[in-house]
């Protein structure tokens, strides 16, 4: 690292502030490290050393240092001062010139800037599973296998739609765990729900065609419709799900209408029965097709999980979508769209002309996961355990913030979401608040798909919160909210 030219630079975009050179030094050692630019696990320059590159005296070095210790963002070991690990902060909006909008097409402009890093881990980052309690070594042998068995002609480019094994072990998976109707021909391997939104909505729609989605609702969602020039209908959500009304069919019919029933998103209810039938009813009547999002299936903590809405009908007019993110861990990249059998064709046609081909041992490797019982014994544990941390969580929040939120979507996967009674907190600015303290908790208000949201709350996940740590992060998240923290000052 050149010191001396992260300090110039520095100084070139703040300025000096009247500040001294032990605080302006602490202040760009302070940036860099919130900035990533010295990464987690970097050993900083010995004091001596850097006092001598920068030409200041080693007091100013050793005051910076110890300023930055004193706050959480470096530690001492064998091998000096190094960087701890924190969260990194969020890029500022910047102003895209005029010159460099014009060359970006109109759906680029729209898109939204993720809230947090995909990245980041901990609590209470949503959607992220217990990944220290994945078998890996049990996957390792499975990959080692895969990889020994394959042929020569294997290394070459993989079947678009994916391995036939995958999509054998899938379709099997899926008619016994979830009540979908398929064989393997209607089963198309993706690197994710990301892909497969994007593949469905450009293979089943046109431009301009609309496409309802969730109010509040999956960003995902929202982006794979823009990037494919759809019309979005933001369609509202109560506590049995989406609820569409007479005037919604009538003003704004669909073509497209997408959903997570098992597990909405971001608010947590699940599509009663009644209403799966009778959305199913409607699409087919109006000629719409139903992209149906499993999001979080697995994961039903207090009652047996309904069937998939593909199943509930002969020939549904719906695209049933998965992911193994979610269940194994999101770095496999390995998903599926199980599509009606008179589109199978067509989709495969299309995969062959635009689909990445590859990864074939990851592949192989997850069918036998699939069809050994590995993957349902590994969802069995996983859910007894989201199920120890939900209850942990849910007892915290009840104790300590009984009086100030209401919970919503306690009943199954791997987050809830507390609304202030209170509307007029801003989850945005307590959300900023809990992330500089090394917590995410995304603000329920910036998940609206379409205006605004006037609902004020936080998400929380908690499927990699260990249960004996919910009492403590309570108490950090309480101290956050302006009644609880007006109280204690008082």
């Amino acid at each position: 690292m050149d010191y001396s030219l992260l300090f110039s630079a520095y100084l070139a975009r703040h300025g000096q502030h009247g500040w001294s050179r032990q605080r302006l030094l602490h202040e760009c050692l302070r940036s860099a490290i919130r900035q990533g630019t010295l990464a987690a696990g970097t050993a900083l320059a010995p004091s001596r050393a850097l006092a001598e590159e920068l030409q200041v005296a080693r007091n100013t070095v050793l005051y910076a240092y110890e300023q930055l210790a004193s706050e959480g963002y470096v530690q001492s070991d064998r091998r000096g001062t190094v960087v701890a690990s924190v969260p990194l902060q969020a890029a500022s909006a910047q102003v895209i010139p005029a010159a460099v909008q014009a060359g970006l097409a109109q759906r680029v402009r729209n898109l939204r800037t993720p809230p947090t890093a995909a990245h980041l881990a901990g609590a209470f980052v949503p959607g992220v599973p217990a990944l220290d309690h994945f078998p890996l070594a049990l996957w390792r042998r499975l990959l080692d296998k895969a990889w020994r068995s394959l042929t020569p002609a294997q290394l070459n480019y993989g079947d678009a739609a994916g391995e036939w094994p995958l999509r054998v072990a899938v379709a099997e998976h899926l008619r016994a765990a979830r009540g979908v109707v398929c064989d393997a021909a209607q089963v198309f391997i993706t690197d994710g729900t990301q892909s497969s939104l994007d593949m469905c909505l450009r293979a089943l729609a046109d431009v301009g065609d609309t496409i309802w989605i969730e109010h509040p609702g999956y960003a995902g969602a929202l982006a794979a419709a823009r990037g494919a020039s759809l019309n979005v209908a933001g369609i509202e959500v109560d506590a049995e799900g989406i609820a569409p009304q007479p005037d919604d069919w009538l003003l704004r019919p669909p073509r497209l209408i997408y959903t997570t029933p098992s597990h909405q998103y971001p608010l947590g209810s699940v599509l009663s029965l009644s209403r799966r039938i009778a959305l199913i009813e409607a699409a087919r009547n109006a000629g719409a097709l139903i992209i149906e999002d499993d999001y979080d299936s697995e994961f039903r903590h207090d009652a047996g999980p309904l069937s998939a809405m593909q199943g509930l009908a002969d020939d549904a007019p719906v695209v049933y979508l998965g992911t193994f993110s979610k269940t194994m861990f999101p770095a496999l990249r390995i998903g599926f769209v199980v599509v009606p059998a008179t589109l199978a064709p067509a989709f495969a046609q299309m995969r062959a002309q635009s689909s990445a081909r590859g990864r074939v041992a990851e592949q192989l490797a997850l069918a036998e996961f699939l069809q050994s019982g590995q993957f349902a014994r590994h969802v069995r544990r996983m859910r007894r355990l989201y199920r120890q941390r939900r209850d942990a969580l849910v007892a915290a929040l009840e104790r300590h913030l009984g009086g100030c939120v209401t919970l919503h979507g306690v009943s199954a996967g791997m987050h809830l979401v507390l609304c202030f009674r209170d509307q007029s907190w801003s989850d945005v600015a307590i959300s900023q608040r809990l992330l500089e303290q090394g917590m995410v908790a995304e603000a329920l208000s910036t998940k609206a798909t379409q205006g605004s949201l006037a609902l004020q709350g936080l998400m929380l996940g908690y499927a990699q919160v260990p249960a004996e740590q919910m009492e403590a992060l309570v108490l950090q998240l309480a101290a956050a909210l302006p009644a609880v923290s007006t109280t204690k000052a008082a």
